[in-house]
């Protein structure tokens, strides 16, 4: 039934997308986490705008003007998250059918084994995709970092001033 392919072509082309299925499961932790900071990071500067709303806190309009950057960069970070897990999950899912289409088509189709690899490709754009979204994502990471280090730049300022 399977003369045309070695039994080692056979296993490498069932665990080859497991391992990819692997990865990806990975990278679906890892940015479930990320969003899960994004959340605690734009509850904690929601907290920070009620305290203003209160009078409680110095420098209001600087603080403000912050607050809107700091959470217009979360809210960006966050769809790029979401972008990249529907993207990791897709991915994850192309890897499974490319391993379930490669033993259907063997056992039944042997003609057809050019299907699963074109899935399975279709699922390393998808990895690709996610990939390149969580490296953008990043940049924003990085911007409202450098934003906090300057607010807290300017907030020692206004203090050696005084």
């Amino acid at each position: 039934m399977f003369d045309s392919f070695t039994s080692s072509e056979i296993l490498s082309g069932m665990i080859t997308p497991a391992v990819l299925v692997s990865a990806c499961a990975s990278l679906i932790f890892s940015t479930a986490n990320r969003l899960g900071r994004i959340f605690d990071r734009v509850n904690l500067l929601k907290s920070e705008v009620e305290l203003l709303l209160d009078g409680k806190r110095n420098y209001q309009k600087e603080r403000l003007v912050y607050m809107r950057h700091q959470l217009s960069v979360q809210k960006k970070r966050a769809v790029l998250i979401q972008r990249s897990m529907a993207f990791l999950y897709l991915a994850t899912s192309l890897f499974i059918i490319s391993s379930l289409t490669l033993a259907f088509t063997l056992a039944f189709a042997k003609q057809q084994t050019w299907f699963a690899t074109i899935v399975a490709i279709l699922g390393g754009v998808c990895l690709f995709i996610a990939s390149a979204l969580l490296f953008y994502e990043s940049r924003y990471n990085l911007t409202f970092i450098n934003r906090q280090i300057e607010f807290v730049e300017f907030l020692e300022r206004e203090l050696q001033e005084k």
